[in-house]
Parts: C-alpha cells; sequence; structure tokens
C-alpha cells in the first residue's frame, strides 16, 4: 500500500504532529468523502505501508522529524511556484523561508527524495507569461542541486474556485502560450540540469522533450526502496493522471493555504472551521469520531514482490 498525504490538505505543514502519532500508534482513520459516517481504519504499519508520498508547500514542521520514518519509503512533493500572497496568502515568503526550506529537506533526505512541482500555471495582468519564464529560471538556478526534476501543470477551473479566481482575472493559458513558456521553460531546466515532466495534462508536449508525470511514482518507489512494486494505476484518478494506486489520509477543508487556485478547499470558512477542531491526538484529521460513525477495518497488504533466488 501507498500512502498519499496527501492531495486534499498540506499534511507537513499543519498535521505533522498528528502523522507522526498516528505512525507511532500504528494506524489512521480516514473518512469517506462521499459519506462523512463511513469511516475507514488503516493500517501504518511498516509491514503493509510501502511507501509515502508528502504534498506541501512547506515542510519545515516535518524537516526535523524525519528520523521516525526510519522504517518507511517516503518521498516529497514540494510545491514552489512564483506567486505572491495575492494568490497563496499563508504560504510563507519563498526567497526567506520556502526556498531555503526546500534547500534544507533535500540536504536532509537527498534530492532524489524531493520532486519540486511548479504548478498550477495561470496567467493574469500581472502573473503574465513572461513574468513565468523569468521566475521560473531563477527557481531552477536556486534548486537545480536539490532535485532531480519538476513536475508543472495548468490551471483547471472548478466550480468552487470560479468566484474566488474571477477577482483576479485569472485565465488558462492558449495552446501558443503554452508552448511560448514550456520552450522557455525548457531551456532553463536544461541549463541546470533538470528534468521536466507534466501533471495530469492532456497537451502532447513531446516535441519539446517533454513527457507525462507519475507523482505517485512507481519507478522512484523502486529506486528508493530497491524493491518491485506488484501494483497499478489509480483508476480513482483523471485518465491523464499517470499515478499509482494509493491510500489518502487527509480531508478536504482543512487546508489553511489559502490559496486562490485550491481545489481542495470548497469554503475558506469551513476549513477554518475543521482546523480549529483539530486534534493531534486523534486517529482523525479532525473532529472526533462519534456514535453515528460506522468504522470499518480497511483491508491493506503490501505491494512488494517477494522473490527467492539463490543469487
Amino acid at each position: 500500500m501507498i500512502i498519499s498525504a496527501s492531495r486534499r490538505t498540506d499534511i507537513p505543514t499543519y498535521y505533522s504532529d498528528w502523522f507522526f502519532n498516528r505512525i507511532k500508534e500504528g494506524s489512521v482513520c480516514v473518512r469517506n468523502p462521499m459519506n462523512i459516517h463511513q469511516v475507514s481504519r488503516i493500517d501504518l504499519s511498516p509491514d503493509v505501508v510501502d511507501g509515502i508520498v508528502f504534498w506541501t508547500k512547506n515542510p519545515i514542521p516535518m524537516i526535523d522529524r524525519l528520523s521516525e520514518l526510519k522504517k518507511y519509503v517516503y518521498y516529497f512533493q514540494f510545491t514552489v511556484n512564483s506567486y505572491g500572497k495575492d494568490i497563496e496568502p499563508n504560504v510563507p515568503l519563498k526567497k526567506d523561508i520556502i526556498i531555503p526550506a526546500f534547500k534544507k529537506l533535500s540536504s536532509a533526505v537527498g534530492k532524489e527524495r524531493v520532486v519540486w512541482r511548479y504548478d498550477p500555471i495561470f496567467i493574469n495582468e500581472k502573473y503574465t507569461v513572461e513574468y513565468h519564464k523569468k521566475y521560473f529560471r531563477i527557481l531552477c538556478s536556486e534548486l537545480s542541486r536539490y532535485t532531480e526534476k519538476c513536475s508543472v501543470s495548468f490551471i483547471d477551473i472548478y466550480k468552487n474556485t470560479e468566484r474566488s479566481m474571477k477577482k483576479f482575472n485569472i485565465r488558462p493559458l492558449t495552446n501558443d502560450e503554452i508552448v511560448e513558456m514550456m520552450s522557455s521553460f525548457v531551456i532553463s531546466a536544461k541549463n541546470e540540469g533538470i528534468y521536466i515532466d507534466t501533471c495530469a495534462e492532456e497537451y502532447d508536449l513531446s516535441p519539446l522533450g517533454i513527457s507525462h508525470a507519475c507523482c505517485v511514482d512507481k519507478q522512484r518507489f523502486e529506486r528508493l526502496g530497491n524493491y518491485t512494486l506488484k501494483i497499478g494505476k489509480d483508476k480513482s484518478q483523471r485518465n491523464t493522471c499517470g499515478c499509482i494506486e494509493s491510500v489518502d489520509i487527509g480531508a478536504y477543508n482543512t487546508c489553511e493555504n489559502g490559496c486562490v487556485y485550491c481545489y481542495a478547499n470548497y469554503s475558506r470558512t469551513a476549513a477554518a472551521k475543521n482546523y480549529s477542531e483539530h486534534d493531534p491526538s486523534s486517529p482523525i484529521i479532525f473532529g472526533a469520531i462519534g456514535e453515528d460513525d460506522k468504522v470499518t477495518e480497511r483491508k491493506v497488504r503490501s505491494n512488494i514482490e517477494s522473490q527467492f533466488t539463490l543469487f
């Protein structure tokens, strides 16, 4: 089993104490997003957890505790883009805090365990194509010694983000703008020894040497863990997503980053309320398990292939 921590919220930033408590206790409870009274209890023992993917914009609360994960294979999907406080109000300053944190994390765990994400890409009067080209080049120069690759993706407009995005005149890129921007990105990345791929995009950028990403990546886990995984594509994700199967232990409407484009928060008010109900000692990420909840042990197993060999 692969654990995703988490596409739904920033666990390293806001829930790291809770996460480490769950690792220590050996299990976690997760509500079904489609039926909140259905709760799964998931075994977190190293015997069944083949790997963990962390998704974050700020891993600082976790960095000094990574020794507690010595029995696990893991890596980080670390988003560092060029937006300011107008778009990401609660993400610390990139130059002063986030870029140094990226370097510190990579130095602690190795650059193969830190995947840089530059996403989602959108444009408006401030964040133009030229703006992205300039700051991507700067970030490549800053991060090149601390990562192997950068995954990019372009903004998707969701109903729950449409209103807030209109306030900033945010719009997706045209095909011509994508080609122009990615052509520049490829040059900047190559100059710094960074490989680029795209996350869950239908655009064919192979003429530029850009392939499709696997964010929950079978090959990366096999390289880091020195094992072979027998595991398939995650059918719950979009057809364009190349990720393998994983179990997400986060919850929607719990991230306090406040990003304008966030698909995982339907309501800033709900996110603040849920975060206020967080208890690091609870088996579930916010609130408590009540009498109306039905808790079921989720059947999980390791997907590592066991092979007997004489040599």
